[in-house]
């Protein structure tokens, strides 16, 4: 039995915990209105509510009405739903953990209001016999449904911050959270809705709810990272030989003698965290430092130059995707090792090397990391002359939602702004290209937009391309054609509920392709890929915009890039991938082929081989 089925069933067996839950809460609830009503402390309760009543205060009251207004139904339902939302999109977290993070609180507050529900229909208890100062629902007094759906809630939230903030922010944070189910109960029982041991046992039915989805959700459950950081290797019907992995250079990050050139892009990386870079890597050995800005002339900054002019052995990029790609577009094919500092709008690459979202923690770990040959797109077409992309390469729909972006609104708003302009483009007509795979016969073809990939997955996770992988020796590309609102939809609906990446089947090869979603999407992969269009089209690399033009030829250099990345230890599972590629050529124990890096290049590119 495989360890993921195992686990499955372990989930599975442990969520029968739930009904077992229900039915102690229902036989604690027959004896506290039965033989136990008389005993002492239930037997004070009265007084406590009646001497609570006649000691209202009109501050206490406006608080205490805010606090069960809070722990409603309705606002209930509405915080679920948004910290759900939130949660699949947070950035620089494995897709896999956010749908996971994201079950785990929809679940537990729907798994709490099922055992209350059930409680209700077993144990009757009338509401205290005080003035009511909120509307008395139907239900039973015990449990106390408002005290059970807040700890669900805001007790989940507590657990996810738990395991993602770290130190005084955490408790802080932890805190806060926990506070406000216990100002939920208090208030029940100051409104005279509830009696104490109501709000008591709500309290345990949410704690216990949280526990068993804890359990079942994240506790049982083993990890399948591997030490690179990158996704465990993923086998298919068509592998030959021995899996791939990744191999760690002996030193664990490349300090020492040589310089290191840090690139900045200067709105993206304000002055503190250039401060921050500078003091991380002066307290790795890094004292050799040489800073150079970037400008809308020198994307990389005066990179070239200050790599030639002495023995640099690292570089560090403080920015976003752009300027990842005209780094990457200078030292391709050289052995300098690149450190990202993710400070962009997008920080797309990032992202698919599953680095920290924190410009800090990224720099921290990486430096503490190893170091990784990661592929890179060359790229020309007319009016574009040649260049290299490390993310991905489009035209059509992508291309006019990036060149349309407002710079104000995605200085404010992030990548958010990127999804109000394509709004503005969902109307654009489609465009007539042909697709020509590894020198094949040319396929004719209609399409909204053409996106040609080195790695898969989009913001918040959306696996765009999910067989892509940058270190797989391919490019993948994919043709968007919805037809109309039903072909949108059905592309959506793909996109949002497959996973990351497909965990078996065979990979495409440069003659193959696959339709989804009722047509409107169609996956090729190949090493050379070339597109021309009947009309001049909106064109983009790595988020930056270029000219139209009616013609683009992509090809994958292998390894070209070597890329520092953190060690992970075994955590959460995320999407099987493809196998990593060693910085290095050399053969692997066991026999695992690892293919070698292009020769060294000593400048910039002046043509695409």
């Amino acid at each position: 039995m495989s360890n993921a089925h195992s686990a499955g069933v372990r989930s599975g067996l442990l969520l029968l915990l739930l009904p077992l839950q229900a039915a102690s809460v229902a036989g604690l609830g027959l004896l506290v209105t039965g033989p136990l009503a008389r005993r002492w402390p239930l037997s004070v309760e009265d007084g406590v509510n009646r001497a609570l009543a006649d000691r209202r205060e009109t501050l206490v009251t406006a608080v205490s009405a805010g606090m069960s207004r809070l722990a409603a139904t309705e606002s209930i339902v509405t915080l679920t739903l948004v910290a759900v939302l939130a949660l699949l999109l947070v950035p620089g977290v494995p897709r896999v953990r956010r749908w996971r993070n994201a079950a785990f609180l929809a679940g537990s507050v729907a798994a709490q209001s099922a055992v209350f529900l059930l409680v209700t229909v077993v144990v009757g208890r009338a509401r205290p016999d005080v003035p009511h100062l909120d509307a008395a629902p139907p239900t039973s007094s015990f449990p106390s449904g408002h005290v059970g759906a807040a700890t669900a809630l805001f007790g989940g939230l507590a657990v996810l911050a738990a395991g993602r903030l770290s130190g005084a922010r955490r408790a802080l944070v932890v805190g806060l959270l926990l506070l406000v189910p216990t100002a939920v109960a208090v208030s029940r029982v100051y409104r005279g809705m509830h009696h104490p041991s109501d709000v008591v046992v709500g309290l345990l039915n949410g704690g216990c709810t949280l526990l068993v989805m804890a359990y079942a959700l994240f506790w049982s459950t083993p990890g399948t990272r591997t030490s690179t950081g990158l996704p465990a290797p993923r086998t298919r019907p068509d592998d030959t030989g021995a899996a791939h992995t990744a191999t760690r250079i002996p030193t664990a990050a490349p300090a020492g003698p040589g310089r290191t050139v840090v690139v900045r892009h200067p709105h993206g990386c304000d002055d503190g965290t250039a401060a921050r870079v500078r003091a991380l890597l002066r307290g790795h050995g890094c004292t050799d430092q040489v800073w150079t800005s970037t400008t809308a002339e020198e994307p990389a900054g005066a990179l070239a130059a200050r790599v030639a002019e002495a023995d640099t052995a690292l570089v560090v990029v403080c920015g976003g995707d752009g300027t990842v790609r005209a780094c990457a577009d200078v030292l391709s094919g050289g052995g300098i090792p690149l450190a990202i500092v993710p400070c962009g709008t997008g920080n797309l690459l990032a992202r698919n090397l599953r680095l920290p979202a924190d410009p800090d923690t990224a720099l921290r770990e990486a430096l503490a990391g190893t170091t990784v040959g990661i592929d890179l797109g060359r790229i020309h077409g007319d009016g574009l002359a040649p260049t290299r992309f490390t993310v991905m390469a489009g035209a059509g729909f992508d291309a006019a939602m990036v060149r349309d972006a407002s710079a104000r609104l995605k200085r404010r708003l992030g990548w958010a702004a990127y999804v109000l302009s394509a709004l503005r483009h969902l109307g654009d007509p489609r465009m007539r290209l042909s697709v020509r795979l590894d020198g094949g016969a040319p396929l004719e073809r209609r399409a909204r937009m053409v996106v040609v990939g080195n790695v898969g997955s989009l913001q918040g996770g959306l696996p765009l391309l999910p067989d892509a992988r940058p270190d797989s020796g391919r490019l993948e590309v994919v043709l968007l054609d919805p037809r109309g609102v039903a072909g949108w939809l059905a592309a959506a609906r793909h996109l949002l509920t497959r996973p990351a990446t497909r965990a078996s089947g065979p990979r495409l090869t440069g003659g193959q392709d696959r339709r989804a979603a009722r047509g409107a999407l169609e996956y090729f992969s190949a090493e050379r890929i070339g597109l021309r269009f009947a009309r001049p089209q909106p064109r983009e690399l790595d988020g930056d915009a270029f000219a139209a033009g009616t013609r683009l030829t992509a090809e994958v250099e292998p390894g070209a890039l070597r890329v520092c990345l953190p060690v992970r230890g075994p955590a959460e599972p995320v999407a099987a991938a493809g196998p990593v590629r060693a910085a290095d050529g050399a053969e692997e124990p066991g026999g695992a082929r690892v293919t070698a890096r292009p020769p060294a290049r000593t400048g910039r590119p002046d043509g695409v081989r």
